[in-house]
């Protein structure tokens, strides 16, 4: 347990954290909503830092990230808790822990075991995936600060719920992010996720406007989120911020507290990738459905296939120096 960053002190020995947009103010003795930040007499200390609770090597694909240096491995690391609440989380049994009773006797792995780790795996980056990031950030920050000085880059699968404060500090270090666009029902962000949607739509600005590389990932939940006007909606904001921005279109299967609501059909994946390719999106994929012609890469001009896949491995790249080997086109991404 370390003192925490992204905080200050306020009146009766409360404290503030402005590390994510829930901005808590956190009484003495008590934790925020993440349940992993906790004020003591006045000063906030974080119980995640180097707890990792899962970590794997992974095709950066997974992520997803498809236009993030194509067919790499990512060194993926994870520490417990959340700042969401998520009803369909799927990996709910470490993200959802700290509401019950933060188990900390997961093994404690230090930032330069971690970048050691990541280079004797050969990977090409380290993700802070699975779980929320944000919420292990001073952890996240000094590994990414380890890893960006031996040439490893460093990627967020995040929520997107981050402050610009915490933005600003990660972002030297920082090169992708894949983000969560959930919804764009703030109903639904309250009901479903215990947070609200426009700081999710500021920060994913603000990364664009900063320079790193974003995908936005949307899991389609049947009677939650699948009606043709909410994903025009979601694929007009994207256009707006820029059409060039990869959408990842996911099928939702029944877990945790949405077990009772029927999986998405393909056909409704497939609906919204036609909705964003019609909306003018360049990149729009259909995810976790293995075989599905969705999941490859195209020309955004011409139409010719450029990276194939099959769940998450590439099986060919025609892409000739981040361009498309038939019109010249330039392709979108970072070590295509």
């Amino acid at each position: 347990m370390i003192e925490a960053r992204f905080y200050k002190k306020i009146e009766d020995g409360c404290v503030r954290c402005f590390l994510c947009a829930h901005r808590c103010k956190i009484l003495n003795n008590r934790k925020g909503i993440c349940g992993v930040r906790e004020n003591l007499n006045g000063r906030l200390y974080t119980h995640t830092y180097g707890k990792v609770i899962s970590r794997a090597v992974d095709p950066i694909e997974k992520k997803p990230l498809f236009h993030f240096y194509p067919a790499s491995m990512a060194y993926s690391i994870a520490t417990p808790g959340c700042n969401f609440r998520c009803l369909h989380c799927q990996n709910y049994q470490i993200s959802q822990v700290s509401k019950t009773g933060l188990d900390f006797t997961c093994p404690e792995t230090t930032p330069e075991e971690i970048v050691a780790d990541a280079i004797k795996t050969r990977c090409s980056s380290i993700a802070y995936t699975y779980t929320e990031p944000t919420i292990f950030m001073e952890y996240a920050y000094d590994t990414a600060r380890l890893a960006d000085a031996k040439g490893i880059k460093n990627v967020f699968v995040t929520n997107g719920y981050m402050t610009k404060e915490a933005l600003k500090t990660i972002k030297p270090y920082l090169h992708g992010v894949n983000a969560d666009l959930k919804s764009f029902n703030d109903k639904f962000y309250r009901r479903v996720c215990g947070a609200r949607l426009a700081p999710v739509l500021d920060s994913i600005r603000l990364m664009k406007d900063m320079g790193i590389w974003v995908e936005i990932t949307t899991l389609i939940i049947p009677t939650m989120n699948d009606k043709d006007e909410e994903l025009l909606s979601i694929a007009r904001w994207i256009k707006e911020t820029d059409p060039s921005t990869p959408w990842h279109i996911s099928a939702f299967y029944p877990v945790y507290k949405l077990s009772n609501l029927s999986g998405t059909p393909l056909s409704t994946v497939e609906r919204a990738r036609r909705i964003g390719l019609d909306e003018g999106l360049k990149y729009v994929y259909t995810g976790n459905m293995p075989g599905n012609s969705g999941e490859n890469t195209y020309c955004h001009s011409c139409g010719k296939l450029l990276i194939e896949r099959t769940g998450f491995y590439v099986m060919k790249n025609h892409i000739k120096d981040s361009k498309c080997p038939c019109c010249k086109s330039s392709i979108d991404g970072i070590g295509l």
